[in-house]
């Protein structure tokens, strides 16, 4: 192999209710990735175990996170949909990149310090090793490319160290079993059995902030509902929440920089131009000077035509787990045959029988 052939991977987690800012934000950049290259998608099911052991739902909510991937328009024919824990190539992978990371690598993680918080003693080994099994999940398919947020960026630069630290150290046996393949990394020459993952950045990602306050992220653990617009809501339902939406008492300005110290305001405009592929600044020379009892209704249709279909779809396929469960198994097929061929290899390069 004279390259690693391009390959897109990138997962959710089946917690909560998928919303607008995950919407915006990874599946509809997903649906587009699929034009460029192979993409393997995947329902991260292990990971959702790391923060809280016991689900009520995990199974409706693995088919929940499928369904939206599906009904956002991702092809499971071309490309891969599959559930975690059905490759267990990848839990297998974690436990030898468990042995190469530091701890010291894994304690820098700001991830596990928020989610940890005060009392890091409890937390569980899981949550402290969970960019391990990130690393897993990417590597065991030697995909090339993954699509991140800024809250994942760190982990990707984890992947990198270890795909790094598990090149050099078995340098020679990679080499000696032709596994590998020439690459620079600043100038140094690595005969590379992982490939150095690249993130992929489509353009600037909207920030989709809490419909209640607006210095928040839209979250799916938020408890207030009306903080978020669901895909699962109904057109009224989104419509009532848009209403609802925390604004201030004055009219929406003409230019961009009228937006500073406004919050809620450039949230609300932020997500107009999101969902019509506009720009924040094309969205105030239409808008700008009008009161937000004019703006909301216009938003509310907008966010409604957009996700109707979107939601119908959710809706349908969540009502045939059947069809999902026979999506998520094919994918696991085809994903466990690429896995066991990395792992395979992996076998032989660290001398396991």
């Amino acid at each position: 192999m004279s390259e690693f052939k391009p390959q897109i991977f990138s997962g959710v987690q089946p917690t909560g209710n998928l919303h607008l800012g995950n919407y915006l934000g990874a599946l509809r950049k997903f649906v587009a990735l699929q034009d460029q290259m192979d993409c393997i998608y995947c329902v991260v099911d292990l990971h959702s175990i790391t923060a809280q052991l016991v689900h009520d739902d995990l199974k409706s909510q693995t088919r929940s996170i499928t369904a939206a991937y599906l009904a956002s328009g991702i092809d499971p024919v071309k490309h891969i949909v599959f559930n975690q824990s059905a490759v267990p190539q990848h839990a297998e992978l974690a436990w030898i990149f468990n042995c190469v990371a530091r701890i010291g690598w894994m304690n820098r993680m700001t991830q596990f310090k928020d989610k940890a918080g005060k009392d890091r003693e409890n937390a569980s080994l899981g949550l402290l090793a969970y960019p391990s099994l990130m690393a897993a999940d990417i590597l065991v398919y030697r995909a090339t490319h993954v699509p991140v947020g800024d809250d994942q960026k760190q982990h990707l630069e984890l992947t990198r160290d270890i795909a790094m630290k598990f090149n050099l150290d078995f340098a020679k046996k990679i080499k000696e079993i032709g596994k590998g393949v020439d690459i620079t990394v600043g100038d140094q020459p690595v005969h590379a059995f992982f490939p150095m993952v690249e993130p992929l950045i489509e353009g600037p990602a909207p920030r989709v902030m809490s419909l209640k306050d607006g210095s928040k992220k839209m979250s799916k653990s938020d408890p207030s509902d009306l903080s978020r617009i669901n895909l699962t809501d109904d057109a009224d339902t989104v419509a009532r929440k848009i209403r609802k939406a925390k604004t201030d008492p004055d009219a929406l300005p003409s230019e961009v920089d009228g937006l500073k110290g406004r919050p809620e305001a450039d949230n609300l405009v932020g997500i107009f131009a999101a969902l019509s592929d506009r720009t924040k600044a094309d969205v105030l020379s239409e808008y700008g000077g009008q009161q937000f009892s004019q703006f909301k209704p216009a938003l509310a249709e907008l966010a409604v035509n957009v996700l109707s279909p979107v939601n119908a779809e959710m809706r349908r396929l969540i009502d045939d787990p059947a069809h999902i469960d026979a999506v998520l198994k094919d994918g696991s097929e085809r994903a466990g045959a690429i896995a066991e061929k990395t792992m395979k290899d992996v076998h032989e390069i660290v001398g396991l029988l």
